[in-house]
């Protein structure tokens, strides 16, 4: 079963988020496959990557970036796993039925949008009616903090 991680968003946006996640990642040795709920979702993504830090890079590509198998860190908005990702990210819900092929998922919500709330408890509720074995990760103070496992 995909071990599925919640990130409740409640300090810092996704954008400022998702790079320090993703460098954990590929820190593992693992590849990502960002999923995005649009193509204007992913475009924005790309240049938050590229633009998030002046002292860091962050290894990624698009479909418009050619050579999709080689990408460490896959942006898109299909469900697609062009390079072969251990790890599914979530950025804006969707994908429950595409968990099977990832040995990870991190599921990054907005705290501060009631409705981005409600439905990652929703599907919380899925995952683990389907089995999974889940956390739930808060920021806090001093970055993340776990407050629940199941």
């Amino acid at each position: 079963m995909t071990e599925v991680a919640f990130y409740h968003l409640t300090r810092r946006t996704l954008e400022e988020a998702l790079p320090e996640l993703l460098a954990k990642v590929l820190e593992r040795g693992w590849r990502a496959l960002v999923l995005a709920g649009s193509a204007e979702r992913v475009a924005a993504l790309d240049t938050a990557l590229w633009t998030y830090a002046k002292e860091s890079f962050l290894p990624h590509g698009t479909s418009g970036s050619g050579r999709a198998g080689e990408q460490p860190v896959y942006l898109t908005d299909r469900e697609e796993n062009p390079n072969k990702a251990e790890v599914l990210v979530l950025v804006e819900g969707g994908g429950e039925a595409f968990l099977a092929g990832f040995a990870r998922c991190l599921d990054l919500f907005d705290g501060n949008d009631e409705g981005a709330v409600a439905a990652a408890r929703a599907r919380w509720a899925a995952a683990k009616a389907a089995g999974h074995p889940l956390t739930y990760w808060q920021q806090g103070e001093r970055g993340w903090e776990r407050k629940a496992q199941a």
